[in-house]
């Protein structure tokens, strides 16, 4: 589990590319390596990536398929700057809302807007269906960051960020048209889904009624 507090960033320093395969070599930060063993949960840009090789602060992570279809670790290169996170441990302060590290979709930035001391920035998910889910001051991971969801539409959404968020993440130089990654609050999923279900079943009631009325 996680509590999508970046810790810091990491350099992707390597990428070893195979069929539908990839494993990636970052440079953690210092502070982020006591304790790191091989196996260990750490989240990529709110992805969680397990450790499969160690090499002084070079650290290695495979990505799988299903990990290079739902989230934007594919499209990374040498060079580019992920947020990361290590595991949650019991004790620690949840700062931010629990999350998992599993991510559900990607969004595409569609609009920054700055304003001194500010920046709201507009995502639109890749997979619309998952809107239902992100509502007004309910909560999201964008690339590992809890953020409180600022005005939403039917398509797309907002978050405003203070200037320690923009200078302790990559949200800082992300750019329109990028995507990021999307973690949906699992509470808010379920509640909707469950009064979803409830409804249908209702409607279903109603309607079998209603047809035997008329027979």
């Amino acid at each position: 589990m996680f509590t999508g507090i970046v810790q810091g960033t990491a350099r992707l320093l390597a990428v070893d590319e195979k069929t539908q395969f990839r494993t990636h070599v970052v440079q953690l930060p210092a502070e982020l390596l006591p304790g790191l063993a091989l196996g260990a949960s750490v989240a990529h840009n709110g992805c969680c990536l397990t450790v499969t090789h160690i090499e002084g602060d070079r650290v290695s992570f495979d990505l799988i398929k299903e990990t290079l279809r739902l989230t934007n670790l594919g499209e990374l290169q040498p060079g580019d700057v992920v947020n990361i996170e290590r595991a949650a441990k019991f004790s620690d302060e949840i700062g931010g809302h629990l999350m998992s590290g599993h991510i559900i979709t990607t969004a595409e930035i569609c609009k920054i807007i700055n304003s001194e001391n500010n920046r709201e920035i507009w995502f639109r998910p890749q997979d619309a269906a998952q809107m239902k889910y992100i509502l007004h001051k309910g909560y999201v991971g964008i690339d590992g960051i809890s953020l409180t969801v600022g005005d939403v539409t039917p398509t797309r959404f907002c978050v405003h960020l203070i200037p320690e968020t923009l200078a302790r993440t990559t949200l800082g130089t992300k750019k329109l048209g990028q995507r990021v990654n999307i973690e949906i609050d699992p509470q808010t999923q379920a509640i909707v889904d469950t009064v979803e279900r409830v409804l249908a079943q209702r409607e279903g009631a109603i309607m079998a009624a209603a047809s035997g009325e008329f027979k």
